[in-house]
């Protein structure tokens, strides 16, 4: 667009002017209302130097060197302080700097040069508007004053100008600015909103309704004004006129989706839960009603899957709304995606992972879809897909900590714990902020090192993970368990197992441990106590827990009933030669 307008097309150029003209031509700048904007070159003025200068300053605006430019335009500025084209041009590189302060007094002072350019006016008008500063709301209407003075026939203009009365609640000047529309342009439905906005706010419920239905009986089969009018009367808390309003509409047009949306609305106001549902679904089955906001009405439920009353309609309603999304737009990521995820509330974990299979070959820029489908399989204890969809997601995303996570913890069950702790590391180095990460990586870390028989290295990074969080259980009681099956820090052993029973009480494995660090100790009498605890809770027959407790039994002596114990374990599946050493020499062995 050029910097000046066509109505100064007529005005006389200096010879300044015409040498500036023929540099710019000679460059290929397509300026041409430039030479006819300018005024006379004043007394004292070196118009050949402001010539070179507003070229060179043109230049650097092209490449985008806005800092030269603007210390160019500055010098024009200093020898010739009313050049109002350099006062716009520099203030349109304070715009994009967001320099709003700096670009106002520019602009201000280029339209009292030239007053009658709309580009300087719309420059300006676009600084008040943008400056934060609620005393140029008032500027805005002379702006827009003299916008329409310059191109009365523009209806934007005066659409601007009510908006600033509008802003300003000055509501009863901004509906005389709508009556000059109308004049120009006639009845339109951005006329009929926009004093709706008014009459609303000036609580004339009448007068905004009213126009509206001028606007149906004269065209009885638009949808879209029985659709503006039955808002109307929902945001004045007239649910009846906006009920009967959508009827009407509903007849006019059977198929329409925002028609349904309205009435679901009003159905479940009025606790007619099965009627609102219904129209969801009239609604759902359009496929010309935009997904995004079809996902959005879908979302609503999910706080209420955390709610007892409600969860099972609130899980039936959100699987049959995403299922009918899935149907309509079958080619797109995010009906899967959703409906993956809603599938995974209904605990359907298998259809959600084809669910989000899907959504990944629609599209695999979605981290989250990819993170749930491994969260699946994981679930499922399928390490193979784990480490197949993990490493796909990685090669995506790299910087995930948690994807990274979930590959080390697969890959530790794979029994390939270099792999793990390379990926888990990853975690670790990625993650600053997720203390729990944190602390799971480590724990996981910790086991790996165990197995690689790297007891320092286990022991350094459980003692990180309990830095992140000293209450991680399965870090305290796996840490405790292998300190004392070394024999090391039975006393350190002891405290993470007692706390670790404390955190989760009840469970089998967390009591075993405990018991044998007592064992261990020689706390034999407690240590029966803590196994027998173990034994009752176990679900199932546990042969290592079994073992455990022949071992106690023969200390506290008993050693036929240890005896026994010991048989049993081997009975459950325990195949060591040291178990077989303990059941034929009838004595406990380390």
């Amino acid at each position: 667009m050029n910097i000046i307008s066509a109505n100064n097309k007529g005005a006389k150029g200096s010879n300044w002017e015409a040498k500036c003209f023929l540099i710019l031509a000679s460059c290929f700048l397509i300026l041409p209302t430039y030479a006819q904007s300018q005024k006379p070159a004043k007394t004292g003025v070196d118009s050949d130097a402001v010539a070179t200068l507003f070229y060179s300053a043109l230049r650097e605006k092209t490449i985008e060197n806005n800092t030269q430019a603007a210390d160019l335009f500055g010098k024009i500025l200093t020898i010739d302080p009313t050049n109002d084209a350099s006062l716009y041009e520099l203030a349109n590189i304070k715009k994009r700097e967001n320099k709003y302060g700096e670009a106002q007094p520019l602009l201000e002072k280029a339209v009292t040069i030239k007053p009658d350019n709309q580009w300087y006016w719309s420059a300006l008008a676009d600084v008040y508007e943008k400056s934060n500063d609620v005393n140029n709301l008032a500027k805005l209407e002379n702006v827009f004053t003299q916008l329409i003075r310059i191109n009365p026939e523009r209806v934007d203009y005066y659409y601007d100008k009510a908006n600033a009365y509008f802003l300003q609640n000055k509501f009863d000047e901004a509906l005389k600015v709508y009556d000059q529309i109308e004049q120009i342009s006639g009845s339109t439905d951005d006329l009929i909103i926009n004093r709706q906005k008014i009459y609303l706010k000036q609580g004339k419920v009448d007068k905004a309704a009213s126009g509206l239905e001028q606007m149906i009986a004269k065209n009885p089969n638009e949808v879209r004004y029985y659709i503006l009018l039955a808002e109307i009367y929902t945001a004045n808390k007239d649910a009846d006129k906006a009920f009967k309003t959508l009827e009407k509409a509903k007849a006019v047009d059977p198929n329409n989706a925002l028609v349904h949306l309205g009435l679901a609305d009003i159905y479940r106001d009025r606790k007619n839960i099965d009627a609102s549902f219904k129209e969801l679904q009239a609604a759902f089955a359009n496929p010309d009603l935009n997904i995004d906001q079809k996902i959005r009405i879908v979302m609503g439920y999910f706080p209420k899957f955390s709610e007892a009353g409600v969860r099972t309609a609130a899980l039936f309603s959100a699987l049959e709304l995403s299922k009918i999304i899935v149907e309509k737009h079958p080619n797109e990521a995010k009906a899967y995606a959703l409906y993956g995820d809603v599938l995974v509330q209904n605990e359907k974990n298998n259809e959600a992972k084809a669910s989000y299979q899907r959504s990944i070959e629609l599209n695999g820029q979605i981290y989250q879809t990819r993170e749930a489908l491994v969260r699946i399989e994981l679930n499922n204890n399928d390490m193979d897909g784990v480490i197949r969809d993990g490493e796909s997601a990685l090669s995506f995303f790299p910087n995930q900590g948690w994807m990274n996570y979930f590959v080390g913890i697969a890959w530790a069950q794979k029994k390939d714990y270099k792999k793990a702790v390379s990926y888990l590391k990853n975690t670790t180095s990625l993650e600053f902020q997720d203390k729990e990460l944190l602390s799971l990586s480590y724990s996981q870390i910790g086991d790996c090192y165990h197995a690689m028989q790297d007891n320092k290295s286990s022991d350094d990074s459980y003692d990180k993970s309990l830095s992140y969080n000293a209450d991680n259980k399965y870090t305290l009681n796996n840490y405790a368990y292998y300190l004392s099956v070394r024999g090391e820090q039975l006393d350190k052993a002891a405290q993470m197992a007692k706390h670790a029973n404390e955190l989760d009480a009840n469970n089998a494995s967390f009591e075993d441990t405990y018991a044998w660090i007592l064992f261990k100790q020689k706390n034999y009498k407690e240590a029966k106590a803590w196994m027998e605890k173990a034994l009752t809770d176990g679900k199932n027959k546990s042969a290592v827990q079994t073992e455990h407790y022949g071992d106690i039994l023969f200390y506290l002596g008993d050693a036929d009933a240890a005896v026994q114990n010991w048989k049993k374990a081997k009975e459950y599946g325990a195949t060591s030669p040291v178990l077989d050493r303990k059941i034929n020499e009838k004595k406990y062995i380390e």
